[in-house]
């Protein structure tokens, strides 16, 4: 769509005034320097459009060059401005560009000084997810809290969890990640958008009440093809049944999907991790933290360890618990690396003895043990036993691309990390953009590395290694005052700045990355003691 030089653009509660060159918020301008703004008109102009570097270039920065990370500079500051950080409204698509996928507008506005606010023309659909052809693919949407109570919302969310995972043990079936799922939180969505975005066939669609002891779940079926209704249900119950009530909806929907479902194949998904409701309840508060910032990790720990005093063979809690001492120790936020590493180990050690074939717990509790220094082939053969047993298992080849790199096979780590990246297209599984751009590190791809790198920080400026692999990236291309400044950054998340690498094997690779840490920590050193900032 065009726009005359007098023209503004309204959607959502941002109106982007072409003529002033401002961006208003609510009537309120934001701060945006001139190509940042420059790029938010390429990407409100184009709506639903992917928009690939080439074009960036050639639009805001035409006959200069610059370096990828110009463009995620510039992407960071639209996304502070928008308050994106979620990216629901400007999508990163590895290697391919970016998606700008604005609200409605609200009609048509004024603003402060009383200019015309021209509302966008609405959106085409955004570029569709081919659907997986060799099996029927499915999106469970977040479940309202019909509760009446806010603080109830983790729980609504943990029965998605559960749901979700008794669905993607089904081996025919193709589940997308919780949590690209839940980038649809809060919204009023069209299932046909949903299932365009997410490349499913189905949506999984309900609710949660949970009072006085009782709990009911709704579900609805929706094809999300064609939008018809397949299948809808409610199903109540006392608090000590919710495991079952949460099996009777997996089976339920799998039964619509594929009416010749064997009953066998949903058995595994019944076992019942723990019995005791108390436990159960302190490992959904503690899980709706682990994975949402490293500064949550010691509450989620306290919460886990709670859980297993009540219940010493929960398994999930048990393997959670193990991830939460790797992350403490590993970003550097331990307060007694020793022993938070004996009690990684024994954690997962406990959760691989009542493991059975729970894809999560093998994969976490692998992980960890290979972090702290156990036989990483044996670790790695769990993570393949676990992706065997659930195919579509997004965190699961999220941590089969870590090992592989810590084993010094980056190539195969990069393709493990863009099957977890397609199975949760919608969401960040971890560390995902931490773990590409540190292939790309250790392969001396250094150009390709910073950009990814850089939008990794974007997506969790709480996690250390993100910077440690940017400032070492710098340092190795010659650019020692960026790494400089990335080190500065990096001592404000952590004091750990250069931490223990014996998780890398190869010792190349380590060496690589030490040297490049140390080379940009000795520049930040020098620059400090001669005064310069």
């Amino acid at each position: 769509m065009g726009a005359g030089d007098s023209a503004a653009y309204a959607f959502g509660r941002f109106i982007l005034h072409l003529d002033r060159g401002v961006l208003l918020a609510d009537g309120m301008e934001c701060s945006l320097r001139p190509k940042s703004f420059a790029l938010l008109r390429l990407f409100v102009e184009n709506p639903g459009r992917l928009i690939d570097r080439d074009e960036i270039m050639e639009t805001v920065w035409p006959g200069v060059f610059v370096t990828d990370d110009s463009i995620a500079q510039c992407i960071s500051d639209i996304r502070r401005a928008l308050g994106d950080s979620d990216q629901g409204l400007l999508r990163t698509l590895l290697r391919r560009g970016f998606l700008f996928t604005p609200p409605p507008s609200r009609g048509s506005e004024l603003d402060s000084s009383g200019g015309a606010a021209v509302s966008a023309d609405p959106a085409p659909p955004s570029t569709p997810l081919p659907l997986p052809p060799d099996k029927p693919s499915i999106a469970i949407l977040p479940f309202q809290n019909m509760s009446g109570d806010p603080e109830q919302e983790y729980f609504a969310d943990g029965m998605v969890e559960e749901i979700t995972t008794a669905l993607a043990r089904i081996p025919w079936l193709f589940v997308v990640a919780r949590n690209s799922s839940f980038t649809f939180k809060g919204q009023s969505v069209d299932v046909k958008q949903v299932g365009r975005e997410l490349g499913v066939r189905y949506v999984l669609e309900g609710s949660v009440r949970k009072a006085v002891g009782r709990v009911r779940i709704t579900g609805q079926l929706i094809d999300a093809v064609s939008g018809a209704h397949l299948w809808a249900d409610h199903f109540d119950g006392l608090m000590e049944d919710v495991f079952e009530l949460q099996d009777k909806v997996a089976f339920s929907v799998a039964g619509v999907i594929e009416p010749t479902l064997q009953a066998a194949e949903t058995a595994r998904s019944a076992s019942r991790p723990t019995d005791d409701l108390t436990a159960y309840d302190l490992y959904l508060r503690a899980y709706a933290m682990v994975l949402a910032s490293t500064r949550q990790t010691p509450e989620a720990l306290r919460l886990m360890e709670q859980a297993i005093l009540r219940d010493p063979r929960y398994g999930p809690a048990l393997a959670w618990a193990a991830y939460c001492c790797f992350r403490l120790v590993g970003d550097g936020r331990s307060d007694d690396p020793g022993g938070d590493r004996r009690k990684g180990i024994d954690f997962a050690r406990r959760a691989l003895e009542v493991a059975s074939d729970d894809p999560g717990i093998l994969v976490n509790a692998a992980l960890v043990l290979a972090y702290f220094g156990e036989d990483i082939s044996a670790a790695i053969a769990l993570v393949d036993h676990a992706l065997s047993l659930n195919p579509s298992f997004a965190r699961g080849w999220n941590i089969s691309s870590s090992l592989r790199n810590w084993a010094g096979q980056p190539d195969v780590a990069i393709e493990h990390m863009e099957t977890s990246l397609r199975l949760s297209p919608r969401a960040r599984v971890g560390t995902s953009l931490v773990g590409i751009g540190s292939s790309h590190f250790v392969s001396r791809r250094f150009d390709q590395a910073v950009p990814i790198l850089l939008r990794a920080i974007q997506e969790d400026p709480s996690h250390p290694l993100a910077y440690r692999y940017l400032a070492a990236c710098y340092a190795h291309m010659g650019r020692l005052d960026d790494a400089r400044d990335i080190v500065l950054r990096l001592r404000a998340v952590t004091s750990a700045v250069i931490p223990d690498l014996s998780y890398l094997r190869n010792p190349e690779y380590r060496d690589l990355f030490l040297s490049g840490l140390h080379l940009a920590v000795n520049e930040a050193d020098r620059q400090a003691a001669s005064g310069i900032t």
